[in-house]
């Protein structure tokens, strides 16, 4: 079914972190009810079903829009990788992933490195050159996930070693050519620019080195000059594990189960509390007959 421009809108802010965080704080979001009204999604479903079935119905629509937004290709990431290929108890997700001066979509750790970078319909490639050039100085395999209208133009901007994945418009993820794992490419200097001081220095004593008593405000510097005698393929390994275990999301795999399929990405990306996770499972749960009354 054809959406109008306003109608695509709500639909993709029925994604958004607020929703989500309105969700987890009181366990009703008044923004969902106005938003599911402006979609007319109430036209299309059963009163009876659930708050997840209009997620659902919702993310049906906007993944066959014809103008899929980044939402969409973040949930395929999601669905088909991280879920697909890997698990939450072994492997860590990140989004956005510090990388230089960008942001990498979304970053798997299991034994090495793999970043993904979107590029929707919607996005342009302006900066897509400067992102990569970025992301490969910190993870071992990058990839651009594209629309088949990006197709060329990033084949031919990217370096023959970054990955290239087409989100086809049956929602799967085609290899248009595969991602080089390269860990000895990084950049030490970088790396230490995306981590915590704590993760750091952690890196620095798994490798025997002690980082010496200095005050807070000289430490990054001490770090630098550290990390800066370091081998890049050495760095990159003890990053890896060091992020599995203090970025691990395996506490959520339980509850990222339970939402419905269309929510995952969200439960993923945006940093929720226990707390919150069952008012958000309470809330999915919900009658959309009786959320459409959230105020």
């Amino acid at each position: 079914m054809k959406l109008s421009k306003t109608e695509l809108a709500a639909v993709s802010r029925l994604f958004s972190a607020s929703v989500f965080r309105e969700l987890g704080s009181t366990g009703q979001s008044p923004l969902f009810s106005r938003l599911v009204a402006q979609t007319k999604l109430v036209d299309r479903i059963a009163h009876d079903l659930t708050v997840g079935s209009a997620f659902d119905c919702a993310f049906d629509l906007l993944k066959e829009s014809g103008s899929r937004d980044e939402y969409v290709y973040r949930s395929a990431i999601t669905q088909k990788i991280v879920l697909g290929r890997h698990s939450l108890r072994t492997a860590a997700v990140l989004s956005e992933a510090r990388a230089g001066l960008c942001k990498a979509d979304v970053v798997v750790l299991n034994g090495t490195s793999t970043a993904y970078e979107i590029k929707s319909e919607r996005d342009s490639l302006s900066r897509l050159r400067n992102q990569l050039e970025s992301y490969r100085k910190v993870f071992a395999a990058v990839n651009v996930v594209v629309s088949d209208v990006h197709l060329d133009d990033v084949l031919s901007v990217a370096p023959a070693d970054v990955g290239v994945l087409v989100l086809s418009r049956r929602f799967t993820l085609q290899t248009e050519r595969e991602a080089l794992n390269d860990p000895h490419r990084i950049s030490p200097l970088v790396v230490l620019e995306s981590l915590r001081s704590s993760e750091a220095i952690s890196i620095l004593k798994s490798l025997g080195i002690d980082v010496p008593q200095v005050p807070n405000t000289l430490l990054r510097t001490e770090l630098h000059r550290l990390f800066a005698d370091l081998e890049p393929a050495i760095v990159h390994d003890q990053m890896v594990s060091t992020l599995k275990r203090t970025r691990s999301q395996s506490s959520m795999l339980d509850f990222v189960q339970s939402v419905p399929a269309s929510l995952r990405a969200s439960a993923l990306s945006i940093r929720i509390v226990a707390a919150d996770r069952v008012r958000i499972s309470d809330a999915v749960n919900t009658p959309l007959n009786v959320a459409l009354a959230w105020k």
